[in-house]
């Protein structure tokens, strides 16, 4: 499907994004406006008579991911009856009077999943709201989400070996799932998609992603993901005003700016950050050093979500254009699929005139925290790096991975990460279909397979991290004040919450917890006035 059709260029926007080659900011001033989100439809990233198709590597149509194709009807858990593949396409009306035959011999769940389906409307108009969802707004009620009532029982079957009830449960999601709609619809589709992977483990078929996309659409993806969700934008903007902060309090003597990246920005973080350098009263440091740790290009069942981007993007030479236009010395240092277990001191190379700060943002939670030990190692060597800060942003939630429950507690975590995601990106485009939340969305999916989802929640990383060695630092008032400002610009269901005894900012979807960012340091370097 051709990209929306998005507004006309704004000839007199800024032009702090040159740096995606013609392109011009989509971010304020930083001084002026630092947390305002302009209309990023409105600038011009590339020539707008250019067709910008959304291509998949395997050739697949983007718009439809058939539900049937994931199913392997050899497998005898998943062997359904020729009714299930004649599942009406996501623009036709819902499908109640198919649903309403099936009621008396699909049983309870099959019952209570289309009353579920029809509380919330057709795949096709559902979701049109400003909340984009059909749970209630602020508490914790599962009310309304119907999808995870049908997949995490059927997660449950699956452990406990019952195949009646997987192939049952199975034939319900299928009639029910789509690629479109509302987010229940959307978090069905993916679920399902899950659950015969791990059930036959020759799925072929995947919701587009990064990596399968071309490179200005993946621009223009995340690009538009940053104007309407605070999901990766608010943490950048906390990491952003406390290396600001870090910088202004350093000993005059360091004069030199060098940022660990270990993030899922794609340089989309630093723009803002390098205008706001020039602004400074003494002007931009005379040198500042960008290490990016790449994520592995592994494969789609093994990536950290949203840290692969598609081939042939190279957000490095669009940073340096931009950091030459505002006369700022920048070097670029990436490591391209390099792991964060080999991660040394010395790769890093830092000089003693320099403040080195480490902004490590949704990638670390992919480190083994069993046997071994990577996760706890890795913040040994961060130690060992003396950084003058740590500023450290992970999920907040709990552990998947099979050493901390079986596959139904692993899976039924996963599925409440990715509903969190699927019903707020309902909210930021607005119920809208959109290409470009179609692949964002399609990243976020990882989470339900990739294995390395070993997440764990806020209190046990603030553990890890005194055990190492730092400690914890509460953020600067300009940084807060600037956060909440920021949140504002978004959807009412979010909410930023400040945790007093560890100093932690957390984001909040609908009274649930998303994200936690931190800020440590040195337990023997900590200064006297923060």
């Amino acid at each position: 499907m051709t990209i929306e059709e998005q507004p006309e260029p704004n000839p007199t926007s800024d032009h702090i994004l040159d740096w995606l080659e013609d392109s011009v900011s989509f971010l304020p001033s930083f001084l002026d406006d630092p947390y305002g989100s302009g209309d990023i439809g409105c600038y011009q990233w590339w020539d707008q008579d250019q067709d910008f198709t959304c291509k998949s590597a395997n050739s697949t149509d983007c718009n439809s991911v058939p539900v049937a194709s994931v199913l392997t009807p050899s497998d005898p858990a998943l062997q359904l009856s020729d009714s299930s593949n004649k599942r009406k396409s996501p623009d036709d009306p819902a499908p109640g009077e198919a649903c309403n035959r099936r009621r008396k011999s699909q049983g309870d769940a099959g019952e209570e999943a289309v009353a579920g389906k029809k509380s919330v409307g057709s795949k096709k108009g559902a979701g049109k709201t400003t909340t984009g969802n059909n749970c209630n707004n602020g508490n914790n009620s599962k009310e309304g989400r119907w999808a995870e009532q049908l997949l995490n029982p059927c997660a449950a079957a699956v452990t406990a070996g019952n195949l009646s009830r997987v192939q049952h449960l199975l034939y319900v999601l299928h009639e029910l799932a789509s690629p479109t709609g509302d987010a229940n619809h959307r978090l069905a589709d993916h679920g399902l998609r899950a659950l015969s992977h791990h059930l036959s483990s020759s799925v072929s078929v995947w919701p587009i992603t990064f990596s399968s996309t071309e490179p200005r659409f993946f621009q223009r993806s995340l690009l538009k993901f940053y104007e309407v969700s605070p999901w990766f934008v608010f943490p950048n903007n906390i990491s952003n005003t406390s290396i600001l902060q870090i910088l202004n309090l350093a000993p005059s003597q360091l004069k030199n700016l060098h940022i660990l990246d270990i993030g899922v920005s794609h340089g989309v973080q630093w723009p803002t950050l390098l205008e706001a350098l020039t602004r400074r009263s003494g002007g931009p440091p005379p040198l500042v050093r960008l290490t990016v740790v790449a994520g592995i290009d592994a494969d789609q069942n093994s990536d950290t979500p949203f840290s692969v981007p598609p081939p042939g993007d190279n957000f490095s030479a669009r940073l340096l254009s931009f950091a030459k236009s505002m006369n700022i010395n920048l070097q670029i240092n990436k490591l391209d699929n390099h792991p964060l277990q080999n991660l040394t001191p010395n790769l890093i190379n830092s000089s003693p005139d320099e403040i080195l700060i480490v902004s490590a943002q949704f990638r670390l939670h992919h480190l083994n925290h069993n046997s071994p030990d990577e996760r706890t190692d890795f913040l040994k060597v961060l130690r060992k790096m003396e950084p003058e800060a740590v500023i450290l942003t992970e999920n907040n939630m709990n552990c998947s991975c099979s050493n901390c429950g079986d596959f139904s507690t692993g899976f039924s975590r996963r599925i409440d990460y990715l509903w969190k995601f699927l019903d707020s990106t309902s909210a930021a485009f607005k119920g809208r279909e959109s290409e470009e939340r179609r692949v964002m969305e399609g990243e976020a999916a990882k989470a339900l397979t990739n294995p390395g989802e070993m997440n764990e929640g806020k209190e046990k990383w603030c553990e890890r991290m005194r055990g190492v060695g730092f400690s914890g630092e509460a953020f600067g008032e300009d940084t807060i004040d600037g956060a909440r400002a920021l949140l504002r610009k978004y959807d009412s269901s979010w909410e930023m919450r400040i945790e007093e005894k560890d100093g932690c900012v957390g984001l909040w979807w609908k009274g649930q917890p998303v994200s936690f960012s931190s800020l440590w340091r040195l337990e023997d370097t900590k200064p006297n006035n923060s």
